[in-house]
């Protein structure tokens, strides 16, 4: 009864997760995420996917992100017809997502097709908001901790993985009959004890072989209060009059920083100016964010509110007229919008008002895929005189800082503890969601603490359970 494992995405990059696990003849997809990034990342989106999606007999879902849920529509508009399992938290942020990233989609076609900028005529949407809500009246909840059958002599369980409202480990249990049973354990994204919000990932103490993400493999973030460091960006920004601009992932880094920014008002720790979330998507995560304790350990002693995740004199930006109008006040305030990586959407209005301005500040808080435009900034700031945006060079005069401290993702120090913590490590550890210089430097590091070889995904791409 062979059990194998192919990495489909995400295995040499941190977009496009996916995995597929097969068992008796029959294959159920480990996540089906987008790739993101510079055009040729994206391209691979349009491929035919590597199997007839009708052949699959499941999909299940990590978590809600883009880069791990994505790719929905599109498979069931390719013949998917199946169940997609997730927790109920990571069900009601991916009905939010995948309608977004539809609108959005039919929006960039629109606008092409309107401007002729696009060599395809006419510019058609990766998928349609017909195909979101496809994808997403096939989803599925379950309750985390419990055993869940697929097959015969195979199950599954989510885990809690710390890194969203709803992320998960997946667990699968296979029997292998002479050989026995055998357990195989997809981490998704990890996060960290760092978080104010969020509860972290959960030990595991037990399984035969860890598929395991590599995202912060090769680096290790900042031990301080991320608190601390936030309010200081906040302090010297609004002291100038300026504007604090944060490009945020809409679902996860938002809450997280509306939830520090009311935390520090009531601590009298930054002045109370005004807060505008300009994403109607973070705005609607923050109420599922609401409805899933579980998830989090929040703080009880908020001044005058019973919503921990709005600032005191919170605004949301839901209309493109709001979000504009927005572009042209004055500081000092704090704007947070999407997307995180600055591959479209609001946020790049923002930059061109702000970027040309030397009072207001750009923080990057998440990570920059390589090939987005965030890491380009990122990268290049200092020796940088203007950013293209919407083909325009905006100068950039404002400062640009990064905050490693808000991460959501483990990074190699909080995976090798996390690591420790199971009494046997597994006989194979295959290491994905990753550039190769982060899995191989990741493996470099289970190699010395542990001394045990990890396979990778950017080298390997069939894994035989043993």
């Amino acid at each position: 009864m062979p059990l194998n494992i192919q990495v489909l995405g995400a295995d040499d990059t941190v977009t496009g997760s996916r995995s597929l696990l097969t068992y008796q003849g029959r294959s159920w997809l480990i996540d089906c995420g987008l790739f993101q990034g510079d055009k040729t990342k994206r391209e691979r989106n349009w491929l035919p996917f590597s199997i007839q999606p009708s052949s699959l007999a499941g999909v299940l879902l990590t978590h809600a992100h883009l880069d791990h849920t994505g790719y929905l529509p599109r498979l069931c508009q390719q013949g998917y017809t199946g169940p997609i399992h997730a927790t109920q938290g990571t069900v009601d942020l991916t009905q939010i997502l995948l309608l977004d990233a539809a609108h959005l989609e039919e929006e960039a076609a629109a606008f092409a097709n309107r401007t002729h900028y696009s060599n395809h005529s006419p510019a058609e949407p990766l998928f349609t908001a017909a195909d979101a809500a496809l994808a997403n009246s096939r989803l599925v909840p379950h309750r985390r901790d419990q055993w869940i059958p697929l097959a015969e002599g195979l199950s599954f369980r989510f885990v809690r993985a710390g890194h969203i409202i709803g992320a998960s480990m997946i667990q699968i249990a296979a029997d292998l009959g002479d050989r026995g049973m055998r357990t195989v354990t997809f981490t998704g994204d990890l996060g960290n004890d760092r978080s104010h919000h969020l509860r972290p990932p959960e030990y595991i103490h037990g399984t035969d072989v860890l598929v395991l993400e590599s995202t912060y493999g090769d680096r290790l973030q900042p031990r301080e209060d991320g608190l601390v460091a936030l309010a200081e960006v906040v302090r010297r920004t609004m002291a100038r009059g300026g504007v604090l601009v944060i490009p945020a992932f809409a679902v996860g880094r938002a809450q997280e920083l509306t939830y520090m920014l009311r935390l520090l008002e009531d601590q009298g720790k930054i002045p109370a100016v005004p807060v505008i979330l300009d994403s109607p998507m973070a705005t609607a995560a923050m109420e599922v964010c609401l409805r899933h304790p579980e998830d989090q350990v929040l703080q009880s002693a908020f001044t005058g509110s019973d919503d921990p995740f709005r600032p005191q004199r919170f605004e949301v930006s839901q209309t493109v007229d709001e979000s504009m109008l927005s572009c042209m006040r004055d500081g000092p305030m704090i704007v947070i919008s999407a997307s995180g990586m600055l591959n479209g959407g609001r946020i790049l209005h923002h930059l061109k008002a702000r970027l040309p301005d030397p009072r207001s500040t750009v923080v990057f808080c998440g990570y920059q895929a390589d090939g987005t435009k965030g890491r380009f900034l990122q990268d290049h700031s200092v020796d940088l005189a203007t950013l293209r945006i919407h083909h325009v060079e905006v100068p950039i005069a404002a400062e640009i800082v990064t905050l490693d401290h808000l991460s959501s993702h483990a990074d190699y120090v909080d995976t090798l503890t996390w690591l420790s913590h199971m009494p046997q490590l597994p006989s194979q550890i295959v290491l994905n969601h990753g550039e190769p210089q982060a899995q191989r430097a990741l493996a470099a590091h289970i190699l010395e603490r542990f001394g045990v070889q990890a396979i990778l995904a950017c080298e390997a791409k069939h894994i035989a359970i043993q």
